[in-house]
């Protein structure tokens, strides 16, 4: 059910004038807002490498409608997800495992866990700087993903 644009009674979707008040209605569903309506191609892309919370904008841009026939778009959708996802192999599993290692054996290896978390940021910033020059590069490992996961989408 729908409501009158005028008065808010309470019309029928196939109604159009208002039972109330007999204001004309408008015709078929209002469409809802495009979050990215009046963002480039680029700056949409850029916005899935923003360190932490890129992935965001990342699941934004590969659903939006808007998006779906532009393969590059989707790559660093796709790329800037799988980023994020390294980091969080990184965070929860590798420094864990590497830390509680060298706490059973005595020895220190925090320097290995924060060279990992300090090259998947790198790798945020370095795509980050290729998108804003118009520049498609593939990570290695999670490149060749993000290419698969676009091409089985347009199949």
């Amino acid at each position: 059910m729908a409501f009158c644009v005028q008065c808010g009674n309470q019309v029928r979707d196939a109604d159009r004038f208002c039972t109330k008040c007999g204001s004309q209605q408008k015709a078929g569903p209002i469409p809802a807002a495009d979050p990215f309506a009046g963002i480039s191609a680029r700056n949409a892309a850029l916005l899935c490498y923003i360190p932490w919370v890129g992935w965001i904008a990342a699941i934004v841009v590969l659903a939006s409608e808007r998006f779906r026939q532009n393969p590059t778009v989707r790559f660093h959708g796709f790329q800037g997800l799988y980023v994020f996802v390294a980091w969080l192999i990184v965070e929860w599993v590798v420094a864990p495992a590497i830390y509680v290692t060298g706490f059973m054996f005595g020895r220190g290896h925090h320097a290995l866990a924060n060279l990992l978390e300090l090259a998947v940021f790198c790798a945020w910033i370095f795509m980050m700087i290729k998108v804003s020059h118009d520049q498609t590069y593939k990570l290695p490992i999670i490149g060749d993903l993000a290419e698969r996961s676009v091409s089985e989408q347009r199949t």
